[in-house]
């Protein structure tokens, strides 16, 4: 689609974050939201081309109000499945005001036909190399309907995210990175294979440079899977090393029966993993093609992390087909008896586009296409041995049974790691966990905030 050039002078860009069903209250007993900086906005922000005179603002809704009498040429909003409603709201609002709108993220991604409906450009994919195009082409008054990502891309000397455009004091930290992008692995339930494709890769020394000019001390990982590649997560952690960090981020599994890679991130800082165990039953690991969990006991994965001071955020997935309360009451056990520092528990969600999903399609058993639902927290789809009711209440009582004082007494006292950050961060889910019907989901060892974020383009 065509456009007319932006007005004259400079062009008033504004990127939103819409909020989802995590931000539709407020901060519960902190004082202020524990919500860690994205990456989305501030990177899109600094692959503005710097030969266009364009001011550029951000707006994360998840800490912040999106005035609906914003001031701009052009709108960019990035939506995950959970925020899409949101997004189209949005969106159908400033084009009914004569403002042009770029949709992007994971979900336009996987509905670029559906989120045209709401957009005047759709941003498929990574927009590195997309996104600069597309502020030339408006510029020019050559907007495209639609911008994907090309088979070329690659992540090396890319300019440092923006990361000056958010309020810093509204966030938990300001120091997020990014190392890689996507996974090897090809889970069922898992948007990455189908939104993302391949894996890719920053330069080491490029990650370093950002931390250095950051300054950081203590940061997280964005990464869905930081040891994809364990010869470049080696050699990240070799370069860690000096810098003296502590950090945080996703991994799978595997990192605990790699001696030299574990023994490694504990040297360069590690100091709390999110691990997808997902479920204890072969068959539902089987069927989410997740075998390589089963490797070895779920028990001695958290030891061997613990003994080398690094926290365990384990992730477990309610819903399978081969899942029963005898499941769910086992994998509360399990995280009791392993002392896992901070429980978390979603019911299975199929994302549009995945596998999962057109399994579930198929066979008839989608109960609702209201995206605002995708979240980790509601039953958007017919389980085999529950009732969707079932498994919902299944899930809160999970919830309740990790976070009693008692069961938070007795992991904290078996794990003895990082209590400082332990025992506030589980008051804090505590809180969440007898609330649900309120606050979904939490994310990771700083305490609650938003559930798996997304990196660059115009995805989060």
């Amino acid at each position: 689609m065509d456009t007319e050039p932006a007005s004259s002078g400079r062009t008033r860009l504004a990127l939103l974050s819409p909020r989802g069903p995590l931000y539709r209250h407020r901060t519960g007993i902190w004082k202020k939201s524990l919500r860690y900086a994205p990456l989305t906005l501030t990177t899109l922000a600094a692959l503005i081309p710097q030969e266009l005179d364009v001011d550029v603002m951000l707006v994360d809704e998840g800490i912040d109000a999106i005035d609906p009498n914003i001031t701009a040429d052009l709108i960019g909003i990035s939506a995950i499945t959970g925020t899409a409603p949101r997004a189209y709201e949005l969106a159908d609002h400033f084009r009914r005001r004569g403002i042009p709108v770029v949709l992007g993220g994971v979900h336009p991604t996987l509905m670029p036909e559906e989120a045209a409906r709401h957009a005047d450009s759709v941003v498929v994919g990574y927009a590195e190399q997309t996104w600069p195009q597309l502020l030339r082409d408006c510029a020019a008054g050559r907007m495209r309907a639609r911008y994907e990502q090309g088979h070329t891309l690659d992540l090396a000397n890319l300019p440092f995210p923006r990361r000056d455009l958010l309020p810093a004091s509204r966030y938990a930290t300001m120091h997020t990175f990014e190392a890689t992008r996507g996974c090897i692995h090809r889970c069922e339930f898992c948007v990455v294979p189908t939104a993302w494709g391949r894996p890719l890769q920053r330069p080491v020394a490029d990650v370093v440079a950002d931390i250095r000019q950051m300054r950081s001390r203590q940061l997280i990982f964005l990464d869905l899977n930081l040891i994809s590649d364990s010869d470049y997560a080696k050699e990240l952690f070799s370069a860690l090393v000096p810098l003296k960090v502590q950090w945080g981020g996703l991994a799978t599994t595997m990192i605990a029966w790699d001696d030299e890679l574990l023994d490694l991130a504990a040297r360069s800082g590690c100091r709390g993993l999110l691990l997808g165990f997902e479920s204890l039953s072969r068959e539902s690991l089987r069927e989410t093609r997740k075998l390589f969990n089963t490797r070895h006991q779920y028990r001695e994965v958290v030891t061997r992390l613990h003994e080398r001071g690094i926290a365990v955020m384990g992730c477990f997935v309610f819903g399978f087909d081969h899942d029963t309360q005898e499941t769910i009451d086992a994998t509360v056990q399990l995280v009791l008896e392993a002392n896992m520092d901070l429980p978390r528990y979603a019911i299975l969600t199929p994302f549009p586009g995945t596998p999962l999903f057109r399994r579930l399609q198929g066979e008839g058993r989608i109960l609702t296409e209201d995206w605002s639902r995708y979240d980790g927290q509601h039953v958007v789809f017919q389980p085999r041995n529950f009732t969707p009711e079932r498994l919902l209440r299944a899930t809160e009582t999970a919830w309740k049974q990790s976070y009693s004082l008692r069961a938070i007494a007795k992991r904290l006292l078996g794990s003895r790691t990082l209590l400082h950050i332990a025992i506030p961060a589980n008051l804090g889910y505590r809180y969440y966990a007898y609330r649900l019907h309120r606050y979904y989901t939490c994310d990771w060892f700083l305490g609650p905030q938003a559930a798996l974020p997304r990196a660059s383009g115009l995805s989060e």
